[in-house]
């Protein structure tokens, strides 16, 4: 009888990568196309007077609105992660989450003005948030610990992400100045059901482990949660109708609610009693990344808000006498995501263990984010209309550098930091720290000067400075940091 052992079926592989990743690629891929597109056009619906189909706000005010509701993209993203750790696990939540981003649009396209402005929102940052913190958990759960592809995997899944807020943008621009506002937000809902679709078809596929509850809820503590969540529903009904929360001051209310979530976080993570000392000391590790973090994402995410407004007030969209629509500014950044995603990817892969110390990405992505702001100092106080789109293209190719240094980065040492009890939850906390800047985005907004844009030096020097600084600070840190990390680079 032979003794010789049969072959192992190879396993089958995504440029390198494992199978599976293509279906987490592909529903994140029309759940970009659709956020991103919507939100596109979000801050010009918004500020548009209602003679060109918008609705009027004050540029101050929908800046605000527009940081405060990608803060609470990024701030829901804890409850995504709860329910996933401690429910249904990291696969349901994804789905449903999804559901919830398609009606979200859905009610932005055919819910009247401010109506379908809440509804909507509400919908899409709750959706969105509970999308972007399994996906990543996901991607994570794909990879054994120490699997060197894993950064240039989520280098892949980014690359994803980037199609989508690339294309998402171009078409509803398009139908927002053809057709208006409400078409272009029905074919945000149009992508996100296309993206149901194919994650419909291979979410059977995932690994068993994406559908395990990693720290079940005893069933005698739900009814406390369930009445607990009720109070939060009916306090912040309250304070809104007693005026105490209000568009003008949500994105305070925003960063204010993040920082003590993310405190209240890394307290309950680092005192709990099923991590162990190595995995308590990688949380503290992550401290300083979680600042980064979030330093980077306030001058990121000014894309939304500040970038929007230059392009609608100063630069000169004219080309070869047609004029680009505003929110084509968006698909930018995406386009050189694209270009360099499989550069970046690559890099990494071709390094190996000798590639840069996470530390030092991070710390290189935030001093470059700095500069990018500096750079702003060449075009800022342009005339209306002439600021060359050229330089803006420049501009934003040194956003994506930053990016590539630090998000799909931040994104692969979350799962790697991760203690298994609080798998998905320590993704979350990574999305607090976007959840952070993203509303700090909004509040920065608001000291941007769209009547005097010759004021706005103070504005761009001081803010890439600070980031600059930042950088050096983690650069300078970074052999404390890796030493908590216990040997994760």
């Amino acid at each position: 009888m032979s003794s010789v052992a049969p072959a192992t079926k190879p396993e089958k592989l995504f440029f390198g990568q494992p199978r599976q990743l293509t279906t987490i690629f592909g529903v994140e891929m029309w759940e970009r196309f659709s956020f991103y597109g919507m939100q596109g056009i979000l801050l010009l619906y918004m500020f548009y007077p209602a003679s060109e189909g918008g609705l009027g706000i004050d540029v101050k005010v929908a800046t605000g609105i527009v940081g405060a509701y990608g803060g609470g993209v990024y701030l829901a993203t804890i409850l995504g992660a709860w329910l996933a750790d401690r429910l249904f696990g990291s696969e349901r939540v994804l789905f449903f989450a999804a559901v919830m981003v398609m009606f979200g649009h859905v009610a932005l396209a055919v819910l009247p003005a401010y109506v379908g402005l809440t509804v909507g929102l509400i919908l899409i940052a709750i959706g969105a948030g509970g999308v972007k913190a399994n996906a990543t958990s996901i991607v994570g759960q794909l990879y054994a610990p120490g699997d060197v592809r894993r950064d240039a995997g989520f280098s892949l899944y980014y690359l994803g992400i980037n199609l989508g807020a690339f294309v998402g943008p171009l078409a509803t621009g398009f139908l927002q100045t053809t057709y208006g506002f409400h078409w272009g937000f029905g074919l945000a809902a149009v992508g996100m059901a296309a993206g149901l679709t194919q994650y419909s078809i291979g979410r059977r596929k995932l690994p068993e482990q994406t559908r395990l509850v990693p720290n079940p809820l005893p069933s005698n503590k739900k009814w406390v949660v369930g009445a607990l969540a009720l109070a939060g529903i009916a306090l912040i009904a309250i304070l809104v109708l007693s005026g105490v929360i209000t568009s003008g001051n949500l994105s305070t209310v925003i960063i204010v609610v993040t920082l003590a979530a993310a405190i209240a976080y890394f307290v309950v993570i680092l005192g709990s009693k099923l991590i162990t000392t190595v995995e308590r000391n990688r949380v503290l590790a992550f401290i300083p990344l979680f600042i980064a973090c979030a330093a980077f994402w306030s001058l990121y995410q000014q894309q939304f808000t500040v970038v929007t407004v230059f392009a609608n007030d100063q630069l000169n969209l004219s080309i070869f006498g047609w004029d680009m629509p505003v929110s084509w500014v968006q698909s930018i950044n995406p386009i050189f995501i694209l270009a360099l995603s499989g550069v970046f990817a690559a890099l990494w892969t071709k390094w190996g263990t000798k590639q840069p110390s996470t530390p030092v990405k991070m710390a290189l992505g935030t001093i470059v984010m700095g500069i990018a702001f500096l750079l702003f100092l060449t075009i800022y106080s342009a005339a209306p209309h002439t600021a060359p789109l050229l330089a803006l293209v420049a501009i934003l190719l040194v956003f994506t550098i930053a990016e590539l240094l630090i998000s799909p980065v931040s994104l692969s040492v979350s799962t790697k930091l991760a203690p298994t009890a609080f798998r998905t939850q320590m993704v979350a906390l990574l999305f607090l720290s976007s959840a952070l800047g993203t509303a700090m985005s909004g509040q920065l907004a608001g000291l941007y000067d769209e009547k005097h844009p010759e004021m706005n030096f103070d504005y761009f020097a001081y803010s890439g400075l600070a980031a600059i600084g930042l950088g050096i600070v983690l650069l300078l840190i970074r052999k404390w940091v890796l030493k908590l990390m216990e040997g994760v680079r």
